[in-house]
């Protein structure tokens, strides 16, 4: 027989076998399917929500104009890339020249129609002060300005006095026909006549209206430079380059959808775009490799169970002239009918999730998705990984299979071979392997994740190696416990072929779980310890920059206390260092006396009480600066003698501090130096030190002849997010250059949060649903011991009890191996993640989520063991055995 036709044979015994045992096919598909679901539904939703320069053209330029004409370089000639979103520059003095005349740039775009449009941030009043809008100005009627806004109630403005807004900017309090209320000086004050969505913005508070509606003047101080919409036709790439001599970038919509060749490009940015990643194609690797893996491990029982379906067969087929080669075959071609259906299938079945997952997933993005978009050539790739993984998963029971005692298999006798010496030996070799890996990766200066991430790979595949050991050594450490679970780990030994993959699967999942928990629990521990609080937990604290005069504490008190009126607010008395455009501005610094290089006395510091150094004897008594009692009563005693408290984390001990007073004037570039040696006291704080540098008597501050004044306001907690966000909003109205801000402790950030939820949602998933299949495709090959458990008078609770305790086996070792393997790289890779790049950062943060462990080594293998002996059958044909 040929091996194409032998080929084909096996196929077809496959695709019959396939539809005669439907259940256990559904398991296997299920298996397989499920990961290529869950990839394609991934790939096609980040495809989605990432919008490419081509797919971006609409929302910057409308979907009616050639091309969006910005002066950036007043003049000055510029050089960009294709879109100029991927790089531009100038290549002379910016503003050596004048800005181009629209008439210019016009000609340099042969002679395209310009139509002016103005992009900008203002302030408007809301119901509890001040917010933030981004304004666009532009003829809205103009067809130049199709596609930029899309009007979903009222109409278009008519006039400057008139603009839409949208659904964002309506939560803010405002509705249709209201007055826009700007807070620039001599802003307009346009009415609301339509509701129309940005093109771009979703929940960013917009407006649009003609040129002037909003007041937005071509500020190019803010970020914001003029711009045109040009049409007309097609701006060509030679085009492009005209206008860029002028000091313009163009986004041409033919050069961005049909770039030119590179070589096109200016010799400055010739290269550009064309590098790789190395790391990120090597992580790529490292991830697709371990779900391979994990996919070939969950699928491995099924093809196991299937080729011991098959072992009469084969033996058959063997005992009449058939080949090891063509019984192989027979078990892969399994492989191959199922994993193309399953890969077709989850493929087909995910691009359907996908679809219905992005509204629910739009309501958490600040931006609009871009088009549904399927990337077909991925999902190739991803239907070929679920056929290989169907494949491999396949090879080790087809290669059992081919190897078989026919005459024991004739006879009836299923149990399996002694393990071999060699697989243990190998396995223990790359478990070694993958331990000296990661203790490089660990201790490497750089690139050690790599390694540790690759060791990680390899130590999981030793330890697949030992657990047939594992799974013999259990059998006989059993011989103490009760009958059901004495009987399931006996029998788990015995027919190692379902049991091995089974335990590795789980094992390999929880082994990842654990590495990756261990490894973000860490770094959430290194960011938790190295959070330096600005103020008590619960309270609050105000400032404000001088930018165009002296700051009213009186008014910004005042909107404190109007959202706060249980609230107690103290003023804060320090060095005044800013200053307004005409007046000096002011820096201290402060040095341990008598030494040529004078020691650091702080890593860091800053300005949470509303300024870097306080002024004052009060300051102790009414702010709750935190420090001993022995240091608070000196410091106070120094203060009242008209000396100093400094403070220091560096351990710096003298009783003399000299203070540097740099004065900067607006007219000279040089700086006056005042300087004053004082007594001091100094106050130990902790490394990476947040609070004030110093504190100053009121005689050292009038002796420095240093500006004093109130800096800024304390208030008392506690402080709900709404009432902050309601302060925030009443001070902006007071005043556009104050803050406010609420010491809330360390929060986690909302990433790390769904990062560790969806790591233990994972594990729970692939390690309930993995057990859970393989024991019931255990249990189904496992029907005739069962039976005769039946047939020596063995009541249908017990075998319900010796289901849920095989389940057990299965997932209480592999968790334990998988844990145990987890650990290695896991504690590995805190090493290179935690290491700090400064002194308050320093040091090696090791914090093992036990809580995680504990529910995937115990919890879930008793939940599915409770699952299994509620679900598993308790009547079954009695079959008979000859062993």
């Amino acid at each position: 027989m040929s091996r194409g036709t032998s080929w084909r044979l096996a196929l077809r015994l496959a695709r019959r076998d396939a539809l005669r045992n439907r259940g256990r096919s559904i398991l296997v598909l299920v298996m397989i399917a499920l990961p290529v679901l869950a990839v394609t539904a991934a790939d096609v939703v980040i495809q989605t929500q990432d919008v490419n320069g081509v797919e971006s053209l609409d929302r910057r330029m409308g979907s009616a104009a050639d091309a969006l004409v910005t002066v950036e370089a007043q003049g000055a000639p510029v050089i960009q890339f294709f879109d100029p979103w991927d790089g531009s520059g100038t290549t002379g003095d910016q503003g050596a020249g004048r800005p181009p005349t629209t008439e210019q740039l016009s000609a340099a775009l042969g002679g395209a129609r310009l139509v002016e449009m103005r992009r900008g941030d203002a302030n408007v009043r809301t119901d509890d002060g001040v917010g933030y809008l981004a304004g666009t100005e532009v003829d809205l009627d103009d067809p130049l300005a199709d596609g930029l806004f899309d009007l979903n109630a009222g109409r278009w403005p008519a006039d400057t006095d008139e603009v839409v807004v949208n659904q964002a900017m309506l939560d803010q309090g405002y509705a249709l026909g209201d007055v826009l209320d700007l807070t620039e000086d001599e802003a307009p004050a346009p009415t609301i006549v339509g509701i129309a969505e940005s093109a771009e913005l979703r929940t960013t508070p917009a407006a649009a209206g003609p040129i002037g509606s909003l007041g937005l003047g071509h500020r190019e101080d803010d970020g914001y430079p003029p711009s045109w919409l040009a049409g007309g036709g097609p701006v060509s790439w030679e085009q492009v380059r005209a206008a860029n001599a002028l000091g313009a970038t163009v986004v041409s919509r033919a050069v961005v959808t049909d770039p030119p060749s590179a070589s096109e490009l200016p010799d400055e940015m010739q290269g550009w775009g064309g590098s790789t990643d190395d790391q990120m194609v090597a992580v790529v690797v490292l991830v697709v490799a371990m779900a391979l893996l994990e996919v070939v491990l969950l699928a491995g029982p099924a093809f196991a169970v299937t080729a011991r379906r098959q072992s009469r067969t084969l033996a058959l087929m063997a005992a009449t002239g058939g080949t090891p080669a063509q019984s192989r075959r027979v078990v892969i071609g399994g492989g191959v009918v199922l994993g193309s259906v399953a890969a077709l299938l989850g493929v087909v079945l995910g691009i359907g999730v996908a679809w219905l997952l992005l509204p629910v997933l739009q309501h958490w993005s600040n931006a609009w998705f871009g088009p549904f978009e399927v990337p077909w050539l991925h999902l190739v790739g991803i239907a070929l990984f679920g056929l290989l993984s169907a494949v491999l998963a396949a090879v080790v029971p087809a290669w059992i299979a081919s190897r078989q005692d026919v005459v024991a298999v004739l006879a009836g006798r299923r149990a399996d071979k002694r393990p071999s010496l060699r697989s243990p030996i190998l396995g223990v070799v790359l478990l070694g392997i993958g331990i000296a890996g990661s203790a490089y990766g660990a201790t490497a200066s750089s690139s050690g994740e790599f390694a540790i991430a690759g060791s990680a790979v390899i130590a999981v595949i030793g330890m697949i190696f030992l657990v047939p050991i594992v799974v013999v050594a259990v059998a006989r450490l059993a011989g103490r416990l009760p009958l059901s679970p004495r009987y399931a780990a006996r029998d788990a030994a015995r027919h190692r072929t379902r049991t091995v993959p089974a335990v590795a699967a789980v094992a390999a999942t929880v082994a990842g779980v654990v590495a990756l928990g261990i490894a973000v629990t860490s770094d959430e521990a290194q960011n938790r310890e190295t959070y330096r609080p600005e103020l008590p937990a619960g309270m609050g604290s105000v400032s404000a920059y001088v930018d165009e005069g002296p700051v009213d504490w009186t008014q910004l008190r005042a909107a404190v206390a109007d959202k706060l009126p249980d609230a107690h607010l103290v003023p804060v008395h320090g060095l005044i260092e800013s200053s307004t455009d005409d007046a000096p501005s002011y820096w201290l610094e402060i040095k341990a006396r008598d030494t040529d290089e004078p020691d650091r006395l702080l890593d860091s510091y800053g300005t949470s009480w509303g300024a870097s150094t306080l002024v004052g004897e009060s300051t102790l008594e009414d702010l709750p600066i935190e420090m001993t009692d022995a240091d608070r009563e000196a410091a106070l005693r120094m203060l009242r003698a008209g000396g100093v408290v400094a403070f220091t984390d560096q351990g710096v001990e003298t009783d003399h501090l000299q203070l540097d007073l740099h004065e900067y004037s607006p007219d000279s570039s040089d700086d006056d130096v005042t300087t004053l040696s004082v007594p001091a006291v100094m106050v130990p704080v902790a490394l990476g030190n947040a609070g004030p540098q110093a504190i100053l008597s009121t005689e050292a501050a009038k002796r420095l002849g240093a500006p004093t004044g109130v800096s800024g306001l304390v208030v008392s907690g506690p402080i709900s997010r709404a009432q902050e966000e309601a302060v925030s909003e009443a001070l902006a109205a007071a005043d556009t250059s104050s803050s406010f801000y609420v010491e809330r402790g360390y929060q986690t950030d909302n990433e790390t949060m769904i990062v560790q939820l969806v790591l233990a949602a994972l594990g729970g998933v692939l390690m309930l649903g993995g057990t859970l299949t393989a024991t019931f495709l255990a249990l189904s090959d496992a029907r005739p011991d069962l039976a005769t458990l039946s047939a020596v008078g063995a009541s249908p609770r017990r075998r319900r009890w010796v289901a849920a305790s095989y389940a057990l086996v299965i997932g209480f070792v592999g968790a334990v191996l998988g844990a145990a393997v987890g650990f290695i790289p896991g504690v590995a890779i805190t090493y290179p993640l935690t290491s700090g790049y400064s002194e308050a950062t320093a040091g090696h943060y090791l914090d093992v989520p036990w809580l995680m462990i504990l529910g995937l080594v115990v919890v879930l293998p008793l939940l599915t063991a409770l699952i299994v002996g509620l679900t598993a059958r308790s009547r079954l044909p009695l079959v008979a055995r000859l062993d």
